[in-house]
């Protein structure tokens, strides 16, 4: 995923932008796409609630398979409160849901900072077949422990995640979860979380079914990087992900001491500034078993201002 453009599919499905108010598209059915709503976030010609209202009357919600939540009014001030709301009162309309983004919107809508969420939980509550759920936007986000029995993809995509969103997401239950995708952020946009706020994850006790684990975007790179080194979790992922943060050769050289990485299908660092005889060590350590490994935009060697190496998440703001 990209915060630079809208997404182009969800579970499998091609995202197909729902007309606005008098354009004209042919439709196509509706279990055959990823249908996304939006409005201006400036200037609308209707709100995301009467945009949802036309799409209800124009489409068999019935057969929606996959619903992609754009832009709303005022984003950045007004939050995703009713939208959540009208979605849960929707339920029953939408019995085949799937898959659910809230927030697809790039940055010449609203920087990832400025999205401004709410408690989100409503509607893992009311669509208990979900498979696939993402939110993009950490302001005013809210997620108290739920349970749920079919969700296999959760992505929560922040510049900046706060420690108790990420206590309350690791102290879910979530038995049929695959793969969980964090990005945790920087402490100028409220990312405040440490490894200690991830602990339930790490220490396996939730979660049977992960497979593929992302903590990533992070300031803090290394010290996740340190405390994965050590965690139970590990050893029965296939994918582990610290990609987009500001993991150094500190991190780098954690992960090499710990616990054998072998058993990974990939590594994904992309996006670190790990130092070349690090580079070469994890290339030499992993490559050889099999695993994939990720090393590509690496900043270290390119971004040096008098002070050293400034380091720097990938999205922030």
């Amino acid at each position: 995923m990209t915060v630079n453009h809208h997404l182009e599919e969800l579970y499998g499905l091609p995202a197909f932008s729902f007309p606005g108010v008098g354009e004209t598209l042919e439709l196509p059915e509706p279990e055959t796409v990823a249908w996304r709503l939006a409005v201006d976030v400036d200037e609308p010609e209707e709100e995301w609630l009467e945009a949802f209202a036309r799409f209800s009357e124009a489409v068999d919600l019935s057969r929606v398979r996959a619903l992609i939540v754009g832009s709303w009014q005022d984003a950045y001030e007004e939050s995703s409160k009713e939208i959540v709301e009208a979605l849960a009162a929707a339920r029953d309309r939408l019995p085949a849901l799937r898959a659910l983004f809230l927030g697809d919107m790039t940055y010449e809508e609203s920087e990832i900072s400025w999205i401004t969420q709410s408690d989100v939980t409503p509607l893992l509550e009311s669509f208990p077949g979900l498979r696939w759920f993402g939110v993009r936007g950490g302001n005013g986000l809210a997620f108290p422990p739920v349970r749920h029995e079919q969700l296999e993809t959760l992505v929560v995509e922040t510049g900046g995640l706060g420690a108790e969103v990420v206590r309350n997401v690791a102290a879910c239950d979530f038995p049929a979860l695959e793969n969980l995708d964090l990005w945790l952020g920087s402490d100028w946009y409220g990312g405040d979380a440490g490894p200690a706020d991830l602990q339930q994850i790490l220490d396996g006790t939730r979660l049977p079914s992960l497979r593929y684990l992302a903590l990533r975007n992070s300031v803090v790179q290394d010290r996740i990087a340190e405390a994965l080194a050590g965690a139970p979790v590990v050893a029965r992922l296939e994918v582990l992900d610290l990609s987009m943060g500001t993991l150094s050769d500190e991190g780098a050289a954690a992960l090499l001491a710990g616990q054998p990485l072998t058993h990974l299908r990939k590594l994904d660092l992309h996006h670190h500034f790990v130092g070349e005889e690090l580079r070469t060590r994890l290339k030499e350590t992993l490559e050889p078993a099999g695993v994939e490994l990720d090393l590509e935009e690496g900043g270290a060697e390119s971004d040096e201002d008098e002070d050293g190496v400034r380091r720097y998440i990938a999205v922030a703001e």
